[in-house]
């Protein structure tokens, strides 16, 4: 099948948007080709106040906040209509990132294996094109024309760090770092659907113990849902079908960013950390087609163009991970040696269920094995953060017949320790993955995945002082092979990128 027979309708609106001082809402219509129309509406709403309708910075953030979920739909509709208060930089951005998801979609969901698509929607042919997107993607403004828009020049506060929270190891790490080096500011997009289920352990314990934790409320998981009842390619019991992917969606992370950014704005923060580790910055080529394997939105690239943004909107923030040299294992070592408390509140489980007031992980997915692999790998009791003896010894049963969801160094590093301590059986399938890989267990560094252009200059020092203490050694990358360094005074000023590009633009 053509790549143009995804567009399935005419038109695709978010309008009628409302801005109160602790909500924002937006009307989603698809317009249908026999003229009918279908309606959703999109909902962020704040225990605090946090816009004023009267002033047009609050309008023309609050615009960009409920457009984020349309660009997921660039492939689908012949155009796509945001009214709302928009800028030069805010369209610019908007184009490209529709482009790019479009392009992600398309090769990620469609070329690949995809168990969501009806025949023959799973047979799309490869095409290299100059334009992915088939929306034509047009801006209004009938509500906040009376408003003028200006670029804001207020300086933040870069002692302060807003962190994109959730119950995984990576937020809980950058958490647990940031409460040393600065002001931590945790944020919980508190999500309609069943994702929130992850986050409730941690943010009990947050609300308790740390007063600047937040937690907005969005609605998106709906809006996605519904948007998926629509599309005639999708099967109809795609709610049913276990899956580790979503049926269409790869532009998730923004929707809740743009839901943190309001706090960030009100509370003068310069930071915003979002917590992902060496393997979520990936390149690849599908028959020609240039992509990043559907990660763009957790990958360095998508942490620089969002800074490079803010600059242009004169909003003076750095977005960015503080965890981008360390892989998995040495991420959950860190966590569960230096702050112990905090590991106790980790669900890395999408299908964690309520049991005594606590949310406990399943027990029986991918992603449960590997957390209680790792933490048996580091000598730690997977009981800590509900694990059952059961449950472990299932685990780590199924680790000797599974595969998992890591790099290959990572896997091959994780089995080799397993192996190494008898903690799983060596048989035809852990001898082949269990290989010995050091740097594994030290920071790496290359000029794509983690690059300390990539961090600004201010935060290296206190953070590597730490880093130190739990890793092997610190290794780059020469020639195709990990060669060890040690830090210094001429590492820790290397520039930061956007510090680089402005002294270049002037």
């Amino acid at each position: 099948m053509d790549i143009r027979s995804l567009v399935v309708f005419p038109l695709l609106k978010v309008h009628n948007i409302n801005v109160e001082p602790k909500r924002v809402k937006a009307v989603y219509t698809i317009v249908k080709n026999d003229g009918s129309e279908e309606k959703n509406e999109l909902i962020y709403s704040y225990d605090n106040t946090y816009f004023d309708r009267k002033n047009p910075n609050d309008v023309n953030l609050a615009s960009m906040m409920v457009v984020q979920v349309a660009l997921n739909y660039g492939l689908f509709f012949e155009n796509i209509e945001f009214d709302g208060l928009f800028d030069q930089a805010d369209q610019r951005f908007l184009h490209d990132m529709m482009e790019n998801t479009s392009r992600e979609i398309l090769v990620n969901k469609f070329l690949s294996k995809n168990e969501f698509l009806k025949p023959p929607f799973d047979t799309i042919t490869a095409e290299k094109m100059d334009r992915y997107s088939a929306a034509k993607l047009t801006f209004t403004n009938t509500r906040f024309y009376h408003l003028a828009l200006k670029k804001d020049s207020a300086k933040t506060d870069k002692s302060h760090y807003a962190i994109l929270s959730s119950g995984g190891k990576d937020s809980l790490l950058t958490y647990g770092l940031i409460k040393e080096i600065g002001e931590a500011h945790p944020v919980f997009i508190n999500e309609s659907g069943r994702h929130w289920f992850t986050a409730v352990n941690a943010y009990k314990y947050l609300q308790r113990t740390e007063p600047n934790t937040a937690k907005p409320w969005c609605n998106s998981d709906r809006i996605f849902n519904w948007m998926v009842r629509q599309m005639p390619f999708i099967k109809e019991n795609f709610q049913n079908i276990r899956a580790d992917i979503y049926p269409i969606r790869l532009w998730t992370v923004a929707v809740f960013l743009f839901g943190v950014l309001p706090v960030v704005r009100k509370r003068n923060i310069g930071n915003i950390l979002i917590g992902n580790e060496y393997d979520t910055t990936l390149k690849g080529n599908h028959n020609g087609i240039t992509h990043y394997k559907g990660l763009y939105d957790q990958s360095a690239y998508f942490d620089n163009a969002m800074s490079r943004y803010y600059h242009k909107k004169g909003w003076d923030i750095f977005q960015y991970s503080i965890l981008r040299s360390l892989s998995e294992l040495l991420i959950l070592k860190i966590l569960v040696k230096r702050y112990p408390e905090l590991q106790r509140q980790q669900v890395s489980c999408h299908a964690a269920h309520a049991q005594g007031g606590l949310m406990l992980p399943c027990g029986n997915c991918e992603k449960c094995r590997r957390i209680v692999g790792m933490l048996k790998a580091l000598d730690e009791d997977p009981k800590r953060c509900g694990y059952s003896e059961e449950q472990i010894k299932k685990g780590l049963d199924a680790l000797s017949k599974q595969s998992i969801k890591q790099l290959g160094s990572d896997a091959a590093q994780l089995y080799y320790i397993l192996v190494s301590k008898k903690l799983i059986e060596v048989n035809e399938h852990t001898r082949k993955l269990a290989k010995e890989h050091p740097e594994i267990m030290q920071l790496r560094f290359d000029r794509e995945r983690s690059n300390l252009e990539d961090m600004p200059k201010y935060i290296r020092a206190p953070l590597f002082r730490i880093f130190t203490k739990y890793s092997d050694a610190a290794v780059q990358l020469k020639d195709r092979k990990w060669q060890t360094f040690e830090f210094d005074q001429e590492q820790i000023n290397i520039p930061y990128f956007l510090t680089k590009e402005n002294e270049y633009n002037n």
